[in-house]
């Protein structure tokens, strides 16, 4: 299911399924996609910062064209201790091993990887330099 922002509409709360797994999609081209994220984030239960949100960043393949610093994104996964995931989604290799990845932490967020929690996947994940 996608949305364009948080909070969710709560008229469809009782159809809505259980939610395993939060991306966050944003692309670097556009400073208006980081500011929608970060307004979003607020309606966000802090639980699923512990292994259920993820930041996906789009048009990372044209540098000239960035209206977001990286070190910025970067940053907000650190605050929130989740990964952020970079990718190009012109490139069909790329878009193909993101839905991928995407769809492991998936996966794993909604428990059906034996052995590995949501938890336990997102320190996997941390960078040493982030200790």
């Amino acid at each position: 299911h996608l949305a364009t922002s948080l909070p969710l509409p709560s008229e469809r709360d009782h159809l809505r399924p259980r939610i395993d797994l939060v991306v966050f999609m944003i692309d670097i081209k556009s400073k208006y996609s980081l500011k929608n994220v970060e307004t979003s984030l607020a309606h966000v239960d802090g639980s699923f910062f512990l292994g259920k949100v993820c930041f996906l960043v789009t048009g990372v393949g044209r540098v000239n064209a960035c209206s977001i610093e990286t070190s910025a994104i970067c940053k907000l996964g650190k605050t929130y201790c989740s990964p952020v995931l970079f990718c190009e989604l012109e490139l069909e290799g790329i878009r193909v091993a993101t839905a991928q990845r995407l769809l492991r932490m998936l996966q794993i967020c909604a428990g059906h990887i034996p052995g590995v929690s949501a938890l336990s996947f997102v320190s996997l994940m941390r960078n040493s330099d982030d200790d």
